[in-house]
C-alpha cells in the first residue's frame, strides 16, 4: 500500500517572510492584483492547496521566500495579511553568511538588480515592499504566456529570459510601448541563440 505525506502548511504573516531577490516585474504583480480582484467564487482558493509558498528558515528561525514572489506582494497590496507557506527545509542553524552561500548554490536565491547586474547578498530586502521594478522581468513573464518559451521547473527561468531580452530590446521600447517589444521578443525567443534557455520551443516552423 503506498501512502502520500501531504505538506503541512502553515499561516504566515506576509510582512514576516524575506525575499530572496531583489526584483519583480510590477506589471506581472498588476496582473495577479486584478486577477484576485475578479475572482468570482472563493479568493482563498488562489493561495490555499495549489498555491501555497515555499519558503526556507534562515538566521533567527525567519521564513524565507523561494518562489512566488509576485504573488506574495501582489496580495500584500490588496491589503492581504496572510499566506499559507509550506517549508522546505529548515536552515536556521546557519549563519547569515552559510545560509546565503547556501541558497545561492542551490538555485533558491536570485540577487541579481534591475539592470541585470549581479550584487552582494545585502542588497536583497529584507521586506516583500521593498521589491523594486525590473521590466524586463514583466515583458519576460508576458512572453511566456503568448507562447514565446515553455513553463519549466527551472529557479528563476523567467529571469534568464530578462536577462536574455535585456541585451536585445532597448529599455525604452519596454518601457514605453509594451506591445511592440513583446513583438520584437516573440521573434528573438525563436532564434538559435535562445536555444540554451529553459523552455526554449525552437525556431519558428
Amino acid at each position: 500500500m503506498k501512502f502520500e505525506i501531504e505538506p503541512q502548511l502553515i499561516a504566515t504573516a506576509i510582512t514576516d517572510l524575506r525575499p530572496t531577490q531583489i526584483t519583480v516585474g510590477m506589471r506581472e504583480v498588476k496582473a495577479k492584483r486584478l486577477r484576485w480582484r475578479e475572482e468570482s467564487v472563493d479568493r482563498d482558493a488562489l493561495y490555499l492547496g495549489g498555491h501555497a509558498v515555499p519558503v526556507v528558515l534562515g538566521p533567527k528561525r525567519r521564513p524565507y521566500l523561494v518562489d512566488h514572489h509576485h504573488l506574495v506582494l501582489a496580495l500584500h497590496l490588496e491589503g492581504e495579511h496572510r499566506v499559507l507557506t509550506t517549508q522546505l527545509a529548515d536552515l536556521s542553524r546557519l549563519d547569515r553568511q552559510a545560509f546565503w552561500t547556501f541558497l545561492d548554490n542551490r538555485g533558491w536565491m536570485h540577487p541579481f538588480d534591475a539592470d541585470g547586474r549581479r550584487r552582494g547578498y545585502g542588497h536583497i530586502p529584507r521586506s516583500i515592499s521593498d521589491l523594486v521594478d525590473d521590466p524586463y522581468r514583466s515583458l519576460a513573464g508576458a512572453l511566456r504566456l503568448a507562447g514565446g518559451y515553455a513553463k519549466t521547473e527551472m529557479p528563476f527561468a523567467e529571469f534568464l529570459w530578462a536577462d536574455h531580452l535585456r541585451r536585445r530590446i532597448k529599455r525604452a521600447t519596454v518601457e514605453g510601448a509594451f506591445g511592440k517589444a513583446l513583438k520584437r521578443a516573440l521573434v528573438e525567443a525563436r532564434k538559435s541563440d535562445a536555444e540554451h534557455l529553459p523552455g526554449w520551443c525552437g525556431p519558428q516552423a
